[in-house]
């Protein structure tokens, strides 16, 4: 039997481990149950979030993190161009990929996630790539974050700011789609 749990709100909020959820976590290792931590935060890194959990004493392995920013990049083939609207752990998992990442210009796709650098310049950035043919990749749609002092805007907030300034949607049908290499790869 293996356990899923997500990490935002349930493991910890922002900086805070939720009480009695590192000792949960501790127990189902002991008993060799298998634990994959899940999140649709992809702003940090996978060795953040490593890091963080073995702050809290909950030791995983990095293929453990299932990221939305690791299944945002699992679209993609590597070779392709993507034109990164979010954070590190959405350039991370690109790279990790095999596909290259770019602020500005052409890409075969734009992916949007949770960051707090947003503004009007990658705005600009994401609309133009999408105008000139990338495909438009969200790496979670919900429309808020959760904080100690209550929700704040998230990653869907973002994607929906290009995502009407394109005029065009993230699919939303759950199924995988490729993005076409302009490059050939």
């Amino acid at each position: 039997m293996a356990w899923l749990l997500d990490l935002d709100g349930v493991v910890w909020l922002a900086e805070q481990p939720i009480p009695g959820s590192a000792d949960a976590i501790g127990q189902l290792q002991a008993a060799g149950k298998r634990v994959f931590f899940l999140t649709n935060n992809s702003a940090p890194t996978v060795d953040d979030l490593r890091t963080k959990l073995g702050a809290m004493g909950i030791h995983v392995d990095a293929d453990a993190l299932i990221t939305s920013a690791r299944a945002a990049a699992s679209l993609l083939e590597p070779g392709c161009t993507a034109l990164v609207c979010a954070g590190a752990g959405v350039v991370d998992a690109l790279e990790e990929r095999g596909v290259k990442t770019v602020r500005e210009g052409e890409a075969d796709a734009v992916v949007v996630g949770f960051h707090r650098d947003f503004d009007y310049a990658r705005l600009t950035a994401a609309f133009k790539a999408i105008e000139g043919g990338g495909t438009l990749i969200g790496t979670n749609d919900d429309a808020t974050y959760p904080t100690p002092d209550g929700p704040v805007p998230g990653g869907g907030s973002l994607l929906a700011a290009v995502a009407t300034a394109a005029g065009v949607a993230a699919d939303r049908r759950g199924q995988a789609v490729r993005a076409v290499c302009r490059s050939g790869a």
